[in-house]
C-alpha cells in the first residue's frame, strides 16, 4: 500500500486505481464526510482514461488515526492534499472532489491555485462557499421519485429524519442513488464500516470555512472546473450545484441525467465520458 508522511508526521495512504491511462494521476479526495476512498472505486472506468490516485483521509481506510484530532477538519486537511502533491513529484495536478471532498478540493483550490491544473466537483454540497443543503433541498429531491416502488415507505421516514422528527433509517437509503439495484444495496450497506464517524463530527465543525476568503480566492483561480450534479441528488440540487459557478471564472457546469448522489454508479458510461473528457482538456 503506498503511503507517505504528511507535515505532522501522520501516515497516509493512497490507492492506485485504474489501468494507468494516459497522462498524470488524478488526485481524488472522497466525501463521507471521512468515508474511506474504497467507497469510489475506479469511479466508474475512469481508471481506464487516467490513473487515479485515490487518497484515504487521515483517520480513514489505510491511513492512520492522527495525534491531534482537531486536525479531521476540513482546512487543516488542505495541509495533507498539499503533502500529497509534494510526494507525488507535481508541479500542478488535476483534482476531482466527491461530495464532502468537494469542500475539501474547493479549499485547496483557494489556498494553492498555482498548484490546481483542473478541477471537478462531483455531486459537491459548497459548504466552502456558504451553500448548505437544506432539508427543502433534499426532500424536493426526493419527491422526484414518487412512482417507485419503495417510495410510500421511504419518504414519510426520510422527512422525519431530516425535520428533527426521526433517526437515520436505512428504509431511505434509495434516495441517495439513482438506481436502488443490488449495486446500489452493496455501496450503501458499506457505508457505516468505512466511515469515521467521529472525524466526520470534526470535518465541517466551527471554523472549518471561511465562506467570503474562499469565494474572493476562486475568483483568482485560473484552472478551469467543472461542477457536475445529479439530476436526483438532493445533497447537492442541480440549481445548488451550479452556484459554484458564480465564483470560479472557468467554471463549465453540467447536469448526469438520472443521477443520484453516486453517478459513476447510475450511469458509468455517460459519467466517465463526461468527466474524461473535461480531464482531457
Amino acid at each position: 500500500m503506498p503511503s507517505f508522511h504528511s507535515y505532522d508526521g501522520t501516515r497516509l495512504a493512497y490507492h492506485l486505481r485504474g489501468n494507468g491511462g494516459a497522462g498524470d494521476p488524478l488526485v481524488v479526495l472522497p466525501g463521507g464526510p471521512m468515508r474511506a476512498s474504497e467507497y469510489l472505486g475506479d469511479l466508474g472506468g475512469l481508471g481506464a482514461r487516467r490513473p487515479l490516485v485515490l487518497l484515504d483521509l487521515r483517520g480513514t481506510g489505510e491511513s492512520a488515526l492522527p495525534a491531534d484530532p482537531a486536525t479531521y477538519r476540513c482546512d487543516r486537511l488542505v495541509d495533507d492534499v498539499e503533502a500529497l502533491r509534494v510526494h507525488l513529484g507535481l508541479e500542478r495536478m488535476d483534482v476531482l472532489g466527491h461530495s464532502a471532498g468537494g469542500s475539501l478540493a474547493l479549499l485547496h483550490a483557494a489556498r494553492y491555485p498555482e498548484r490546481v491544473s483542473r478541477l471537478a466537483l462531483i455531486t459537491a454540497t459548497p459548504w466552502a462557499l456558504g451553500m448548505p443543503a437544506t432539508a427543502e433541498n433534499r426532500l424536493a429531491a426526493a419527491r422526484l421519485r414518487k412512482g417507485e416502488p419503495w417510495f410510500e415507505d421511504a419518504f414519510p421516514a426520510f422527512e422525519a429524519w431530516l425535520t428533527g422528527n426521526g433517526d437515520f433509517d436505512l428504509t431511505f437509503m434509495p434516495f441517495f442513488y439513482g438506481r436502488w439495484d443490488e449495486a446500489a444495496r452493496a455501496h450503501a450497506a458499506a457505508d457505516e464500516e468505512q466511515t469515521n464517524d467521529d472525524a466526520a463530527d470534526v470535518y465541517g465543525s466551527e471554523g472549518a470555512y471561511d465562506p467570503p476568503a474562499t469565494r474572493a480566492a476562486l475568483g483568482r483561480l485560473t484552472a478551469p472546473v467543472l461542477v457536475l450534479a445529479g439530476e436526483l441528488d438532493g445533497g447537492a440540487r442541480p440549481e445548488l450545484a451550479r452556484g459554484v459557478c458564480e465564483f470560479a471564472p472557468h467554471t463549465e457546469f453540467s447536469i448526469q441525467p438520472g443521477a443520484g448522489h453516486y453517478p459513476w454508479l447510475d450511469d458509468p458510461e455517460w459519467f466517465t465520458a463526461r468527466v474524461g473528457d473535461f480531464f482531457a482538456g
